[in-house]
């Protein structure tokens, strides 16, 4: 292990071993292959020329089509991968996902899998505007048989998509477009990170907060600033956004007594929700405060740059979650 990496090339990595690994994982999406470019955020480059396009077959403007061929190509005893390439656009293929990816292995007693990664961008803070911003992850955690990850780095994004291929069940790789050019230190080839594990980039003692993708990055600085201050914040990176790592955020919440959950997506009905949920009804007499959520505004993205900065869960609202859970006054 030596250098950095980015999160693009850590993905491109993880997609390049497991294909080199086994002849079934193949990738499908709009612009993936050689002659488009290797994908939009140029993940895929490179791998066409390696392993072909009957592996890395680019497609129509149709994500109706990628998601129906890849679930067949499951079916089949293919691990496909389906690029979609911004997260608003699984709207158009909910059905394949919601009631045939997610659903056949309980339609069919267990004797079905569908091995299948949905890699999808998404991020807020680029002027891409309401239809290309939103992070829906509360969707797919409300729907049973779907598995949510998100990384936060570069070394996260490798091991998270190398366990995502290896799972039998459909996992929702959601990449922030923000994160891509982050770099992390290498961790080399062959690296594996369990689907369902948190990790603790800071350890604190005053409150835990809970977060997860590009979120990590400022709940890190956060934490960085108010050490300073004499508040010490653990900072939770859930990872895998479901199921998520219910026994390390109870652990953090009953060490540090307060909690606050972040998220980029809208605050209202988000995924915070749930967790704030689970947290009260299962650490409640070991809360000195209740648990504060910080999320977006509830509204679409806006395009204008001053309105979409507003719009965008700041530092200044995070420090200010955490001091309202010190202040509190029972």
């Amino acid at each position: 292990m030596s250098g950095k990496i980015s999160m693009v090339q850590a993905l491109n990595r993880a997609i390049d071993e497991a294909m080199a690994e086994d002849e079934g994982v193949i990738l499908l999406g709009e612009d993936v292959a050689a002659k488009q470019g290797g994908g939009v955020f140029k993940i895929s480059s490179g791998l066409s020329e390696k392993y072909g396009e009957h592996r890395i077959r680019a497609t129509p403007i149709s994500e109706q089509a990628i998601m129906g061929a890849c679930v067949g190509a499951a079916l089949a005893g293919f691990r496909p991968i389906a690029e979609i390439m911004l997260m608003n656009f699984v709207t158009v293929a909910m059905d394949q996902i919601v009631n045939h990816a997610a659903k056949l292995r309980f339609m069919s007693g267990g004797q079905t899998n569908v091995p299948l990664v949905i890699r999808t961008t998404t991020g807020v803070g680029v002027g891409f505007g309401g239809q290309h911003s939103d992070m829906l992850e509360a969707w797919f955690a409300h729907v049973p048989g779907l598995k949510i990850v998100t990384p936060s780095n570069a070394a996260d994004a490798q091991g998270l998509m190398r366990a995502a291929i290896a799972c039998n069940d459909p996992v929702i790789f959601i990449e922030n477009i923000l994160c891509y050019a982050q770099q992390s230190d290498d961790p080399g080839a062959g690296h594996f990170v369990p689907l369902g594990k948190a990790a603790v980039p800071v350890e604190g003692s005053d409150v835990s907060l809970i977060t997860y993708g590009r979120t990590v990055l400022d709940a890190i600085a956060v934490a960085a600033e108010l050490k300073d201050q004499g508040i010490s914040v653990e900072v939770i990176d859930l990872r895998t956004i479901a199921p998520y790592d219910e026994a390390a955020v109870l652990a953090s919440v009953r060490k540090t007594g307060r909690a606050v959950v972040l998220h980029e997506a809208v605050k209202a009905y988000g995924t915070g929700a749930e967790i704030s949920a689970r947290i009260t009804e299962r650490a409640f007499n070991e809360l000195k405060a209740p648990v504060q959520r910080v999320g977006g505004a509830f509204s679409p993205v806006p395009m204008a740059n001053a309105l979409e900065q507003a719009w965008i869960p700041t530092k200044d609202g995070i420090k200010a979650a955490i001091h309202t859970t010190m202040d509190w006054k029972r």
